[in-house]
């Protein structure tokens, strides 16, 4: 099976949540299944090359699951992307705008060395404003983006024109 088509057969779609009108999309059945994860893992480590990056960092909250399994999987290291307030040193911020209101996200100003190239994960790409927001704060932390991997891309919200001329790569894209 094609890693898109495992992906989809783990996908729930959950109606009305979290507000009417919205239909969201639940990995966590892709999760919890031992084998079709790591069949995730493994297509993500396998595409942006197990050598093109030093350290994985993941957006809160699902893209820690990723982060993690990644960083476990290849012997790097793993940076949470956290919301503000949640870290306890030093941090570095980056604003960005919601449909109401605004979002801050923060990592602390030493995750990263200079240079350091960081492999950016995360769960779900939409709008793409959470995933611009934390590219740019990765280079104002000092690290290189060198691959940015989701595991579902909504292609009907177009995030992917708000992270150009990025390289976007998707396991599955609806």
């Amino acid at each position: 099976m094609e890693i898109a088509e495992l992906v989809a057969s783990k996908v729930l779609d959950v109606p009305d949540f979290p507000k009417p009108g919205i239909v969201f999309k639940d990995l966590m059945p892709l999760f919890a299944d031992g084998p079709a994860f790591a069949a995730a893992i493994d297509a993500i480590i396998a595409v942006q090359g197990v050598d093109s990056f030093d350290v994985v960092a993941g957006i809160e909250a699902r893209g820690f699951v990723v982060a993690a399994a990644i960083a476990y999987a290849t012997g790097r290291g793993v940076v949470p992307i956290r919301k503000a307030g949640k870290l306890p040193r030093d941090t570095v911020s980056a604003s960005y705008a919601l449909e109401y209101g605004e979002a801050t996200l923060e990592v602390h100003a030493d995750a990263f060395m200079a240079g350091e190239r960081v492999l950016l994960v995360d769960d779900v790409l939409a709008t793409g404003g959470t995933a611009a927001a934390t590219l740019g704060l990765i280079e104002q932390a000092g690290g290189r983006v060198s691959g940015f991997s989701v595991v579902l891309e909504l292609s009907f919200l177009d995030g992917r024109s708000r992270l150009a001329p990025r390289p976007v790569h998707a396991l599955l894209t609806v």
